[in-house]
């Protein structure tokens, strides 16, 4: 397997003419979220307004989906009043890959991307640049997004469990996918008989368990990553970043046993 070289930015696709080329490719846009009442809201309000046809946007999405993990604040109802349809967890938490595999069941897209409910100053960018690469190129059946991520203020610093414990492992375990520049990206679209096949690791190991099975089955050459910009988000304290952190190492280590 060698190193991929399909990179794309957002800038480079043109959202009518992507419209119009994506026709009888369904997409699904869906959002994981956690106690999220904050944020959902206007990311489901714009993409709705400015990628569905509904909405009186470009006709990209075909629908949208707020998986509510268990949240104890008023997600569920803000993302319903912005237009999401929301798909109810259960009464106890499952974790960010379980509400992923929530939405998958939930969601009749070809495509389905998949947009984390945290992001402030959402964009379109976001989904037109996460959707371009799989209609241009029929190979490709992943697209990660990457993008600088400010933290406290200062213009980059972010992504803090990617550059102490998902790429030393990359390095150590699958060092051709290290080329992934945002490999825990939760901005990321990909097409439905690869999920269908693959499935999503629990907790929050979807994203690098995604990752390693979709090069492991399709080989690199057919992930691409695209430029979103810069990405401003709810940053954690660290305290709280123990429990990504090893749900990633073992999605790792789970995938690079005999």
């Amino acid at each position: 397997m060698g190193a991929s070289t399909r990179d794309f930015t957002h800038a480079q696709f043109d959202p009518t003419a992507l419209a119009a080329a994506r026709v009888g490719l369904g997409v699904s846009v869906c959002l994981p979220a956690r106690d999220e009442a904050a944020t959902v809201g206007a990311i489901v309000e714009e993409v709705r307004a400015t990628c569905t046809r509904a909405g009186g946007g470009a006709d990209l999405v075909d629908e949208i989906l707020v998986v509510d993990d268990a949240s104890s604040d008023a997600t569920a109802a803000v993302a319903r009043t912005a237009g999401a349809t929301v798909v109810p967890s259960g009464r106890d938490a499952g974790g960010k890959g379980q509400a992923m595999s929530l939405a998958v069941a939930a969601c009749s897209g070809d495509v389905i991307m998949f947009l984390d409910a945290d992001v402030e100053e959402f964009s379109s960018r976001f989904v037109v640049g996460l959707l371009g690469p799989l209609v241009v190129d029929e190979d490709i059946v992943l697209v990660k997004g990457f993008y600088r991520r400010p933290l406290h203020g200062a213009p980059s610093g972010g992504g803090r469990v990617t550059e102490l414990m998902a790429r030393p492992l990359i390095d150590l375990l699958f060092p051709d996918l290290g080329f992934v520049r945002q490999p825990l990206a939760g901005e990321t679209a990909v097409r439905r008989t690869v999920v269908d096949k693959t499935g999503i690791a629990p907790g929050y190991g979807a994203e690098l368990g995604l990752l390693v099975d979709v090069a492991r089955e399709y080989g690199v050459g057919a992930i691409a990553q695209s430029d979103l910009g810069v990405r401003v988000h709810r940053n954690r304290p660290l305290s709280e970043l123990r429990t990504q952190a090893t749900d990633v190492l073992r999605a790792a280590l789970d995938r690079a046993r005999p």
